[in-house]
């Protein structure tokens, strides 16, 4: 016994160093150099918002404590929206209505656009087109044409930063698990499952909720094709842009079923959607977003909602990001590394066959070992309670061992928000191209339109179609 507990001590040791070895390659925050608590004002980026509803306001709590860069501007058609902004931030930037009046401005270096997604690409039309950097909230484009219009135009002004809200791409969860795909620890990967389910019965959304005058109404623009891309835009677009990085390409079709089948209370946007995007090499990502039921069946159900499953020919991981809403517990991110068991010799002869056959009995207990996981990949917990498994206490010995080293992290650094913010503004002022670029944010819209579409049409749909959609001509 004592000698498998050794073995077992040296296999999460071995385990915990091959993820903490690519945690501890990927720099803490990107594109962020250490900052003073103070800043003379001309060395932060001079910004202006448009857009304080919700995402708005909470992009506004993250840049309050944002210290490279200074809102002086802020833009809504919503008085009380607007003045809820203003108090968020309290530097008291000046106000606006129209934002054509904020662009305007030469106080105003950057815009952070979080107004519906049907306007998006408008808005960021016209603020390029001002000379402004531009950070846009996801979608960056909501149809065909703006999707060759915004190329275009970002092609003729290549100095300007445009930056598009993937704010998984700034975590170091994520980061860390890319390189895991990227250095083979998973195996090759084929598969990945990503879903987004939500109970709109019994815990309604405001957001989601129909509000009085329907589609007259703009505060119901979630809920009209009119204004917005439904569930695909919303949730889809922030999980295929992880498969598309995982995978290291876009998608070659999509297809999928969607429907509205609960809260038909006038809204036109599917509540359920069912999606598969094939990938090349035979690479696939299922997909499911529900409206009547928040179960996750990851982490041992101990989650709700959202998540990500990375699959690979030698382990899995699951994987979540974390949660920071007002009034809600905290919820920290998760990734749960599990690995594929070894690799059985080829029978080589009679004698190897009745050597295994032997072995049968055994195997289902091998199988379920503890060595398979699941491996915490940089939990911040490792205080121990004395209620630990002796399993539990060896991975907790290995991480503070590694901790201790500087080889691991703890948990995430920053919020993945602040990154993306805090990395925008250094990309206006140094001119790096940002990780969450153009492309990246037009593959991630393309993906959108395109699923809609295989959803409506109950067909087939290839990425290289939307090369002729849109065009005039």
């Amino acid at each position: 016994m004592a000698q498998d507990q050794e073995v077992s001590r040296r296999e999460f040791v071995k385990a915990a160093g091959a993820v903490t070895a690519v945690a501890a390659a990927i720099p803490a925050v990107h594109g962020a150099p250490a900052v003073q608590k103070v800043r003379a004002a001309n060395d932060q980026v001079q910004f202006g918002i448009i857009g304080t509803g919700s995402r708005g306001q909470y992009l506004l709590k993250h840049l309050k404590g944002i210290d490279n860069g200074r809102c002086v501007a802020a833009c809504d058609i919503n008085a009380d929206a607007l003045k809820k902004g203003v108090d968020f931030i309290g530097t008291k930037p000046k106000e606006y209505k129209d934002y054509r009046e904020l662009l305007a401005s030469k106080d105003v270096d950057a815009v952070i656009v979080t107004t519906p997604l049907f306007v998006h690409f408008p808005v960021t039309r016209d603020a390029l087109m001002a000379g402004k950097h531009v950070f846009c909230e996801k979608c960056l484009v909501f149809k065909p044409e703006e999707v060759h219009a915004l190329r275009a135009l970002h092609l003729e002004r290549p100095k300007q930063t445009l930056q598009t809200g993937l704010q998984r791409r700034y975590s170091n969860f994520y980061q860390t698990v890319k390189q895991m795909v990227d250095k083979g620890i998973l195996g090759k990967v084929h598969h990945i499952h990503a879903q987004w389910h939500r109970n709109m019965i019994n815990k309604p959304s405001s957001l989601w909720t129909m509000k009085p005058d329907g589609e007259k109404n703009i505060a119901n623009w979630r809920l009209y094709r009119s204004m917005s891309g439904g569930l695909t835009a919303e949730l889809t677009s922030h999980q295929v842009d992880i498969a598309d990085w995982m995978f290291g390409s876009q998608p070659e079709f999509v297809m999928g079923l969607g429907s509205l089948d609960i809260l038909k209370d006038g809204r036109d946007v599917y509540d359920n959607i069912q999606l598969i995007y094939k990938y090349p090499n035979g690479q696939k990502m299922t997909y499911s977003s529900i409206s009547t039921n928040q179960f996750l069946p990851y982490f041992n159900g101990g989650r709700a909602e959202m998540g990500e499953i990375i699959m690979g020919t030698e382990g899995t991981v699951e994987l979540t990001v974390g949660g920071d809403n007002p009034g809600v517990l905290f919820q920290p991110p998760i990734a749960w590394w599990y690995r594929e068991p070894p690799k059985a010799a080829a029978e080589t002869s009679k004698a190897d066959a009745k050597k295994k056959e032997a072995l049968v009995a055994g195997a289902t207990m091998v199988a379920g070992g503890g060595a398979n996981g699941p491996i915490p990949i940089m939990t911040g917990d490792l205080n121990f309670t004395g209620k630990e498994s002796f399993i539990d206490k060896e991975v907790k010995f290995a991480r503070r061992w590694l901790t201790s080293k500087g080889v691991i992290l703890q948990e995430e650094q920053k919020n993945p928000v602040d990154t993306e913010l805090e990395s925008f503004f250094d990309c206006c002022r140094t001119g790096k191209p940002p990780i969450a670029n153009l492309e990246i944010g037009m593959a991630d819209s393309i993906a959108v339109i395109l699923s809609n579409q295989a959803m409506d049409e109950g067909r087939k749909v290839y990425f290289n179609e939307i090369e002729k959609m849109g065009r005039k001509g």
